[in-house]
Protein backbone atom coordinates (compact mmCIF):
# COMPACT_ATOMS: atom_id res chain seq x y z
CA UNK A 1 0.00 0.00 0.00
CA UNK A 2 1.42 2.96 -1.09
CA UNK A 3 1.71 6.47 1.39
CA UNK A 4 1.21 10.00 0.86
CA UNK A 5 2.09 12.89 2.83
CA UNK A 6 3.00 10.75 5.86
CA UNK A 7 3.88 13.90 7.97
CA UNK A 8 0.14 15.33 8.26
CA UNK A 9 0.03 17.45 11.04
CA UNK A 10 -1.78 14.82 12.77
CA UNK A 11 1.47 12.84 12.45
CA UNK A 12 0.56 8.72 13.32
CA UNK A 13 4.92 -20.26 6.78
CA UNK A 14 5.84 -25.33 4.17
CA UNK A 15 2.53 -24.93 6.77
CA UNK A 16 3.70 -26.46 10.19
CA UNK A 17 1.57 -29.39 11.54
CA UNK A 18 -0.45 -28.06 14.10
CA UNK A 19 0.23 -29.68 17.79
CA UNK A 20 -2.78 -31.87 19.19
CA UNK A 21 -1.40 -31.31 22.40
CA UNK A 22 -1.48 -27.79 22.61
CA UNK A 23 -2.88 -26.08 19.58
CA UNK A 24 -0.44 -24.67 18.75
CA UNK A 25 2.29 -24.66 15.59
CA UNK A 26 6.03 -26.01 17.10
CA UNK A 27 9.15 -25.93 14.83
CA UNK A 28 12.41 -26.94 16.14
CA UNK A 29 14.17 -23.80 18.09
CA UNK A 30 17.49 -21.89 16.26
CA UNK A 31 20.00 -21.79 19.13
CA UNK A 32 21.07 -18.54 18.08
CA UNK A 33 18.00 -17.19 17.98
CA UNK A 34 17.65 -18.42 21.44
CA UNK A 35 20.91 -16.91 22.70
CA UNK A 36 20.22 -13.76 21.25
CA UNK A 37 17.47 -12.61 23.54
CA UNK A 38 17.38 -15.23 26.63
CA UNK A 39 19.69 -13.30 28.79
CA UNK A 40 18.52 -10.01 30.19
CA UNK A 41 15.35 -7.93 30.05
CA UNK A 42 13.59 -8.93 26.78
CA UNK A 43 12.43 -4.84 25.42
CA UNK A 44 8.90 -4.26 24.02
CA UNK A 45 7.24 -1.94 21.28
CA UNK A 46 3.91 -1.05 21.47
CA UNK A 47 2.83 -0.49 17.85
CA UNK A 48 -1.56 0.74 18.19
CA UNK A 49 -2.06 1.88 21.65
CA UNK A 50 -6.22 1.50 20.88
CA UNK A 51 -8.08 -0.73 23.30
CA UNK A 52 -6.68 -4.43 21.72
CA UNK A 53 -3.16 -3.32 21.09
CA UNK A 54 -2.86 -1.26 24.99
CA UNK A 55 -4.42 -3.98 26.54
CA UNK A 56 -2.04 -6.63 24.71
CA UNK A 57 0.86 -4.74 26.14
CA UNK A 58 -0.88 -5.05 29.50
CA UNK A 59 -1.10 -8.21 29.16
CA UNK A 60 2.49 -8.85 28.28
CA UNK A 61 4.11 -7.03 31.27
CA UNK A 62 1.39 -8.91 33.63
CA UNK A 63 2.19 -12.23 32.93
CA UNK A 64 5.92 -11.84 32.54
CA UNK A 65 8.84 -11.10 34.87
CA UNK A 66 12.07 -9.08 33.22
CA UNK A 67 10.05 -7.05 30.51
CA UNK A 68 9.94 -3.60 29.95
CA UNK A 69 7.97 -2.02 27.62
CA UNK A 70 10.37 1.00 25.87
CA UNK A 71 8.39 1.87 22.42
CA UNK A 72 5.25 2.95 21.73
CA UNK A 73 3.39 4.01 18.30
CA UNK A 74 0.56 5.14 16.68
CA UNK A 75 -0.67 7.09 13.43
CA UNK A 76 -2.77 9.14 16.19
CA UNK A 77 -0.69 10.97 19.05
CA UNK A 78 -3.23 11.40 21.19
CA UNK A 79 -3.45 7.28 21.48
CA UNK A 80 0.50 7.12 22.60
CA UNK A 81 -0.05 10.44 24.93
CA UNK A 82 -3.10 8.78 26.96
CA UNK A 83 -2.02 5.22 26.91
CA UNK A 84 1.57 6.02 28.08
CA UNK A 85 -0.32 8.09 30.75
CA UNK A 86 -2.55 5.25 32.26
CA UNK A 87 0.59 2.87 31.83
CA UNK A 88 2.90 5.17 33.98
CA UNK A 89 -0.11 5.49 36.69
CA UNK A 90 -1.54 2.24 37.25
CA UNK A 91 -2.30 0.43 40.15
CA UNK A 92 -0.88 -2.23 39.05
CA UNK A 93 2.86 -2.35 40.06
CA UNK A 94 3.41 -5.27 37.25
CA UNK A 95 2.48 -2.69 34.81
CA UNK A 96 3.72 0.69 35.96
CA UNK A 97 6.85 -1.19 36.85
CA UNK A 98 7.96 -2.36 33.67
CA UNK A 99 7.46 1.00 31.57
CA UNK A 100 10.33 3.25 30.69
CA UNK A 101 8.91 4.77 27.07
CA UNK A 102 11.14 8.07 26.31
CA UNK A 103 9.86 10.87 24.37
CA UNK A 104 12.65 9.55 21.42
CA UNK A 105 10.77 6.35 21.51
CA UNK A 106 6.99 7.97 21.30
CA UNK A 107 5.70 7.94 17.16
CA UNK A 108 3.01 9.10 15.43
CA UNK A 109 1.72 9.31 12.11
CA UNK A 110 1.65 6.73 9.19
CA UNK A 111 5.38 5.83 9.25
CA UNK A 112 5.41 5.34 12.81
CA UNK A 113 5.44 1.55 12.11
CA UNK A 114 8.91 2.11 10.18
CA UNK A 115 10.63 4.09 13.63
CA UNK A 116 9.28 1.73 15.96
CA UNK A 117 11.27 -0.95 14.16
CA UNK A 118 14.16 0.98 14.55
CA UNK A 119 14.66 0.53 17.85
CA UNK A 120 16.31 -1.94 20.08
CA UNK A 121 12.62 -3.75 20.72
CA UNK A 122 13.17 -7.44 20.90
CA UNK A 123 9.64 -7.71 20.44
CA UNK A 124 6.90 -6.09 18.82
CA UNK A 125 3.23 -5.84 20.04
CA UNK A 126 1.31 -5.39 16.44
CA UNK A 127 -2.10 -3.76 17.56
CA UNK A 128 -3.12 -1.79 15.23
CA UNK A 129 -6.30 -2.16 12.94
CA UNK A 130 -6.44 -5.05 10.15
CA UNK A 131 -6.28 -3.15 7.44
CA UNK A 132 -1.93 -2.30 7.72
CA UNK A 133 -1.23 -5.50 9.79
CA UNK A 134 0.01 -7.49 6.55
CA UNK A 135 2.54 -4.55 5.95
CA UNK A 136 3.35 -4.30 9.89
CA UNK A 137 4.09 -8.06 10.62
CA UNK A 138 5.94 -8.40 7.12
CA UNK A 139 8.45 -5.29 7.96
CA UNK A 140 8.61 -6.40 11.56
CA UNK A 141 10.15 -9.64 10.16
CA UNK A 142 12.62 -8.11 8.27
CA UNK A 143 13.61 -5.78 10.74
CA UNK A 144 14.54 -9.59 13.28
CA UNK A 145 11.68 -8.73 15.83
CA UNK A 146 9.64 -11.42 17.94
CA UNK A 147 6.11 -10.53 17.47
CA UNK A 148 2.88 -10.58 18.90
CA UNK A 149 0.13 -9.72 16.28
CA UNK A 150 -3.54 -9.33 17.07
CA UNK A 151 -6.01 -11.22 15.02
CA UNK A 152 -7.79 -10.91 11.62
CA UNK A 153 -4.75 -10.76 9.89
CA UNK A 154 -5.49 -9.03 6.83
CA UNK A 155 -9.06 -8.33 5.11
CA UNK A 156 -8.24 -9.31 1.64
CA UNK A 157 -6.27 -12.61 -0.11
CA UNK A 158 -3.89 -10.27 -1.10
CA UNK A 159 -2.47 -9.41 2.55
CA UNK A 160 -3.04 -12.87 3.31
CA UNK A 161 -0.15 -14.21 0.78
CA UNK A 162 2.00 -11.30 2.75
CA UNK A 163 1.52 -13.19 6.10
CA UNK A 164 2.16 -16.31 4.68
CA UNK A 165 5.49 -15.47 3.01
CA UNK A 166 6.22 -13.52 6.17
CA UNK A 167 5.41 -16.51 8.24
CA UNK A 168 8.23 -18.35 5.83
CA UNK A 169 11.06 -15.92 6.74
CA UNK A 170 10.29 -15.70 9.97
CA UNK A 171 10.71 -19.68 10.44
CA UNK A 172 14.47 -18.82 7.89
CA UNK A 173 14.99 -16.41 11.06
CA UNK A 174 14.19 -18.27 14.06
CA UNK A 175 11.85 -15.70 14.88
CA UNK A 176 8.91 -16.42 17.57
CA UNK A 177 5.21 -15.40 16.65
CA UNK A 178 2.32 -15.93 18.64
CA UNK A 179 -0.77 -14.39 17.05
CA UNK A 180 -4.36 -13.27 18.77
CA UNK A 181 -6.36 -16.27 18.70
CA UNK A 182 -6.48 -16.83 22.46
CA UNK A 183 -8.77 -20.07 22.53
CA UNK A 184 -4.92 -21.42 21.44
CA UNK A 185 -3.94 -20.60 24.56
CA UNK A 186 -7.34 -21.15 26.92
CA UNK A 187 -6.20 -24.58 29.14
CA UNK A 188 -10.04 -25.53 28.84
CA UNK A 189 -9.86 -25.76 24.46
CA UNK A 190 -6.87 -27.23 24.77
CA UNK A 191 -7.39 -30.13 27.29
CA UNK A 192 -10.86 -30.66 25.54
CA UNK A 193 -9.70 -30.72 21.91
CA UNK A 194 -6.92 -33.09 22.61
CA UNK A 195 -9.44 -35.38 23.58
CA UNK A 196 -11.67 -34.99 21.05
CA UNK A 197 -8.53 -35.66 18.15
CA UNK A 198 -8.05 -38.75 20.85
CA UNK A 199 -11.52 -40.01 20.17
CA UNK A 200 -14.08 -38.90 23.25
CA UNK A 201 -16.37 -38.16 21.21
CA UNK A 202 -16.06 -40.25 18.09
CA UNK A 203 -15.36 -38.99 14.67
CA UNK A 204 -16.37 -35.67 14.18
CA UNK A 205 -19.75 -35.39 11.93
CA UNK A 206 -21.12 -31.52 12.04
CA UNK A 207 -19.70 -28.48 13.81
CA UNK A 208 -21.15 -24.79 14.55
CA UNK A 209 -19.82 -21.73 15.53
CA UNK A 210 -21.75 -18.78 16.59
CA UNK A 211 -20.57 -15.23 16.98
CA UNK A 212 -24.15 -13.60 17.32
CA UNK A 213 -23.60 -10.45 19.43
CA UNK A 214 -24.12 -6.59 19.26
CA UNK A 215 -22.12 -3.74 17.33
CA UNK A 216 -18.87 -2.93 19.05
CA UNK A 217 -19.31 0.51 18.90
CA UNK A 218 -19.98 3.06 16.03
CA UNK A 219 -19.42 6.44 15.84
CA UNK A 220 -20.60 10.07 15.20
CA UNK A 221 -17.93 12.25 13.09
CA UNK A 222 -16.08 14.57 15.38
CA UNK A 223 -15.21 18.02 14.55
CA UNK A 224 -11.83 17.32 16.15
CA UNK A 225 -11.12 14.85 13.52
CA UNK A 226 -9.89 17.02 10.71
CA UNK A 227 -9.78 14.89 7.61
CA UNK A 228 -11.94 11.92 5.78
CA UNK A 229 -9.31 9.22 6.65
CA UNK A 230 -9.13 10.40 10.14
CA UNK A 231 -12.78 9.48 10.28
CA UNK A 232 -12.82 6.05 8.39
CA UNK A 233 -9.47 5.46 10.96
CA UNK A 234 -11.49 6.13 14.21
CA UNK A 235 -14.79 4.90 12.70
CA UNK A 236 -12.90 1.57 11.72
CA UNK A 237 -15.42 -1.34 12.37
CA UNK A 238 -17.46 0.38 9.83
CA UNK A 239 -15.53 -0.21 7.03
CA UNK A 240 -14.80 -3.29 5.29
CA UNK A 241 -11.17 -2.20 3.71
CA UNK A 242 -10.60 -1.65 7.67
CA UNK A 243 -11.84 -4.14 9.52
CA UNK A 244 -12.83 -6.81 6.80
CA UNK A 245 -16.69 -6.97 8.00
CA UNK A 246 -17.66 -8.47 11.19
CA UNK A 247 -17.21 -12.30 9.81
CA UNK A 248 -13.61 -11.53 10.15
CA UNK A 249 -12.73 -9.29 12.60
CA UNK A 250 -14.34 -11.35 15.62
CA UNK A 251 -15.73 -14.39 14.13
CA UNK A 252 -12.38 -15.78 12.89
CA UNK A 253 -12.13 -16.91 17.08
CA UNK A 254 -14.91 -19.50 16.20
CA UNK A 255 -13.75 -20.27 12.86
CA UNK A 256 -9.89 -20.85 14.24
CA UNK A 257 -11.42 -23.34 16.83
CA UNK A 258 -13.55 -25.30 14.13
CA UNK A 259 -10.35 -25.68 11.99
CA UNK A 260 -8.41 -26.61 15.10
CA UNK A 261 -10.58 -29.47 15.99
CA UNK A 262 -10.72 -31.04 12.22
CA UNK A 263 -6.96 -30.08 11.89
CA UNK A 264 -7.58 -28.61 8.37
CA UNK A 265 -9.23 -25.88 6.26
CA UNK A 266 -12.46 -25.81 4.31
CA UNK A 267 -12.60 -26.29 0.98
CA UNK A 268 -15.35 -24.31 -0.01
CA UNK A 269 -18.19 -21.72 1.49
CA UNK A 270 -21.44 -20.95 0.22
CA UNK A 271 -23.00 -17.56 2.15
CA UNK A 272 -25.95 -15.75 2.72
CA UNK A 273 -25.62 -12.09 4.63
CA UNK A 274 -26.74 -8.69 4.17
CA UNK A 275 -27.80 -5.46 5.99
CA UNK A 276 -30.86 -5.60 7.66
CA UNK A 277 -30.88 -2.97 10.61
CA UNK A 278 -28.47 -0.37 10.09
CA UNK A 279 -29.97 2.34 8.25
CA UNK A 280 -28.17 4.15 5.43
CA UNK A 281 -25.70 6.81 7.33
CA UNK A 282 -21.98 7.40 6.72
CA UNK A 283 -21.30 6.09 10.64
CA UNK A 284 -22.15 2.69 10.09
CA UNK A 285 -20.42 2.55 6.93
CA UNK A 286 -20.20 -0.46 4.41
CA UNK A 287 -20.35 -3.60 6.08
CA UNK A 288 -22.85 -6.30 6.73
CA UNK A 289 -24.98 -7.06 9.96
CA UNK A 290 -25.28 -10.76 9.22
CA UNK A 291 -23.84 -13.63 7.76
CA UNK A 292 -24.88 -17.55 7.71
CA UNK A 293 -22.05 -19.50 6.01
CA UNK A 294 -21.59 -23.46 5.28
CA UNK A 295 -18.24 -24.53 5.12
CA UNK A 296 -17.67 -27.88 4.14
CA UNK A 297 -14.31 -29.62 5.05
CA UNK A 298 -12.46 -32.05 2.77
CA UNK A 299 -13.73 -35.04 4.19
CA UNK A 300 -17.16 -33.85 3.62
CA UNK A 301 -17.83 -32.54 7.26
CA UNK A 302 -20.05 -29.34 7.39
CA UNK A 303 -19.28 -26.98 9.98
CA UNK A 304 -22.29 -23.95 10.31
CA UNK A 305 -21.26 -20.32 10.58
CA UNK A 306 -23.45 -17.32 11.53
CA UNK A 307 -22.44 -14.09 12.68
CA UNK A 308 -24.70 -11.06 13.34
CA UNK A 309 -24.45 -7.68 15.18
CA UNK A 310 -27.92 -7.17 16.34
CA UNK A 311 -30.24 -7.82 19.46
CA UNK A 312 -31.37 -10.58 20.84
CA UNK A 313 -30.63 -14.19 21.20
CA UNK A 314 -27.50 -15.85 19.63
CA UNK A 315 -24.33 -15.70 21.88
CA UNK A 316 -20.98 -16.36 21.29
CA UNK A 317 -20.10 -20.77 20.97
CA UNK A 318 -18.62 -23.37 19.00
CA UNK A 319 -19.62 -26.67 19.25
CA UNK A 320 -18.99 -30.37 17.18
CA UNK A 321 -21.05 -33.61 17.18
CA UNK A 322 -18.99 -36.62 17.03
CA UNK A 323 -20.60 -40.38 16.19
CA UNK A 324 -20.21 -40.73 20.17
CA UNK A 325 -21.37 -37.47 21.76
CA UNK A 326 -20.81 -33.86 21.58
CA UNK A 327 -18.55 -31.22 23.05
CA UNK A 328 -18.40 -27.50 23.22
CA UNK A 329 -14.91 -27.75 23.02
CA UNK A 330 -13.96 -26.39 26.13
CA UNK A 331 -15.90 -28.57 28.44
CA UNK A 332 -13.16 -31.28 29.11
CA UNK A 333 -10.90 -29.55 30.53
CA UNK A 334 -10.66 -26.72 33.16
CA UNK A 335 -9.21 -22.94 33.00
CA UNK A 336 -6.38 -21.34 35.07
CA UNK A 337 -4.66 -18.31 33.61
CA UNK A 338 -6.39 -15.88 31.75
CA UNK A 339 -5.82 -16.60 28.16
CA UNK A 340 -5.53 -13.14 27.54
CA UNK A 341 -2.28 -12.89 29.40
CA UNK A 342 -1.28 -17.08 28.66
CA UNK A 343 -0.52 -16.28 25.29
CA UNK A 344 1.92 -13.69 26.11
CA UNK A 345 4.00 -16.22 29.03
CA UNK A 346 3.63 -18.72 26.09
CA UNK A 347 5.17 -16.36 23.69
CA UNK A 348 8.45 -15.15 26.39
CA UNK A 349 8.68 -19.01 27.28
CA UNK A 350 9.19 -19.78 23.80
CA UNK A 351 11.69 -16.82 23.14
CA UNK A 352 13.56 -17.80 26.15
CA UNK A 353 13.99 -21.45 25.46
CA UNK A 354 11.36 -22.36 27.84
CA UNK A 355 8.87 -23.66 25.68
CA UNK A 356 8.35 -24.78 22.30
CA UNK A 357 9.20 -22.77 19.32
CA UNK A 358 6.06 -20.87 18.85
CA UNK A 359 5.46 -19.36 15.25
CA UNK A 360 1.21 -19.22 14.40
CA UNK A 361 1.41 -16.84 11.66
CA UNK A 362 0.41 -19.24 8.76
CA UNK A 363 -2.65 -20.93 10.71
CA UNK A 364 -3.85 -17.52 11.74
CA UNK A 365 -3.49 -16.72 8.28
CA UNK A 366 -5.54 -19.49 7.18
CA UNK A 367 -8.09 -19.28 9.20
CA UNK A 368 -8.48 -14.91 8.49
CA UNK A 369 -8.55 -16.70 4.73
CA UNK A 370 -11.27 -19.05 6.31
CA UNK A 371 -13.46 -16.52 7.31
CA UNK A 372 -12.89 -14.21 4.42
CA UNK A 373 -13.96 -16.66 2.38
CA UNK A 374 -17.71 -16.71 3.66
CA UNK A 375 -17.56 -12.76 3.18
CA UNK A 376 -16.37 -13.45 -0.52
CA UNK A 377 -19.26 -16.31 -1.11
CA UNK A 378 -22.15 -13.55 0.88
CA UNK A 379 -20.85 -10.75 -1.08
CA UNK A 380 -21.31 -12.11 -4.53
CA UNK A 381 -24.14 -14.80 -3.85
CA UNK A 382 -21.54 -17.45 -5.45
CA UNK A 383 -19.77 -20.69 -3.79
CA UNK A 384 -16.21 -19.75 -3.57
CA UNK A 385 -13.45 -22.43 -2.62
CA UNK A 386 -10.21 -22.51 -0.63
CA UNK A 387 -8.48 -21.92 -3.92
CA UNK A 388 -10.11 -19.48 -5.39
CA UNK A 389 -9.60 -17.30 -2.33
CA UNK A 390 -5.86 -18.42 -1.68
CA UNK A 391 -5.38 -17.01 -5.40
CA UNK A 392 -7.74 -14.48 -5.80
CA UNK A 393 -5.98 -10.63 -6.65
CA UNK A 394 -8.39 -9.43 -4.70
CA UNK A 395 -6.95 -5.91 -3.15
CA UNK A 396 -9.56 -3.52 -1.32
CA UNK A 397 -6.83 -1.43 0.93
CA UNK A 398 -6.59 1.99 -0.39
CA UNK A 399 -3.51 4.47 -0.48
CA UNK A 400 -3.19 6.57 2.32
CA UNK A 401 -3.56 10.38 1.95
CA UNK A 402 -4.51 12.76 4.73
CA UNK A 403 -5.55 15.16 2.08
CA UNK A 404 -7.52 12.18 -0.05
CA UNK A 405 -11.33 11.21 -0.35
CA UNK A 406 -12.66 7.92 1.19
CA UNK A 407 -16.39 7.40 0.62
CA UNK A 408 -18.34 4.73 2.15
CA UNK A 409 -19.88 1.76 0.51
CA UNK A 410 -21.54 0.79 -1.77
CA UNK A 411 -22.71 -1.97 0.18
CA UNK A 412 -22.23 -5.36 -1.64
CA UNK A 413 -25.12 -6.48 -3.46
CA UNK A 414 -25.01 -10.47 -3.77
CA UNK A 415 -25.58 -11.06 -7.78
CA UNK A 416 -23.91 -7.86 -8.77
CA UNK A 417 -20.99 -7.42 -6.24
CA UNK A 418 -17.81 -9.19 -8.06
CA UNK A 419 -14.57 -10.55 -6.23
Amino acid sequence: MAEKNPTHKITRRDFTKLSVASGVAMIAASPRAIAETNSGTLKVGLLGCGGRGSGAAAQMLQGNDNVKLIAMADIFPDRVEQRLHRYERSTDERIASKVDVKPDHQFVGINAYKEILKTDIDVLIEGTLPYCRPKHVSAAVDAGKHIFTEKPGAVDPVGIRILLDAAKRADEKGLHIVTGTQRRHQKSYVDTIKKIHDGAIGDVVAMRAYWCGTLPFVHERSKKWETELEYRLRNWYSNCWVCGDNIIEQHIHNIDVMNWVKDDFPESVFASGGRTWKPDEERFGDIYDHFSCDYVYPDGTHMTSMSRHWEGDGGVFEEVVGTKGKSNCRDMGQDDEDPYVQEHINLVNSIRGKGPRLNELERMAKSTLTAMMGRMSAYTGKRVTWEEAMTSDLSIVPELDWNASYPVGPVPAPGAHKI
